[in-house]
């Protein structure tokens, strides 16, 4: 699903909201979850799962193409645990 698709759902739900409304709203969710992300705060949403983030650790990779070392520096990275409700509506047949 693209931006424009949940646009569209955000659209069809809510008739009252006009195109622009409905991006506005979902652009404001989206950039509430960065906000919090950059901030290093954790964001649950409640049967659908949770974002965070980890710092993975400074290592030594290989360049694939010449085999030769690499220093890799640590560096923070969102995650995403699915909660049970997601899991299990996924899962369902």
């Amino acid at each position: 699903m693209v931006m424009l698709e949940l646009v569209q759902k955000f659209n069809d739900a809510h008739r009252y909201m006009n195109h622009a409304d409905a991006h506005k709203a979902a652009s404001i969710i989206m950039n509430s979850i960065k906000e919090a992300l950059v901030s290093c705060r954790k964001v649950e949403l409640r049967g659908f799962g949770t974002f965070s983030i980890r710092e993975r650790k400074a290592r030594i990779g290989r360049n694939p193409k010449t085999g030769k070392a690499v220093k890799i520096p640590s560096m923070k990275t969102p995650f995403f645990k699915a909660g049970k409700l997601l899991t299990k509506f996924v899962n369902s047949d």
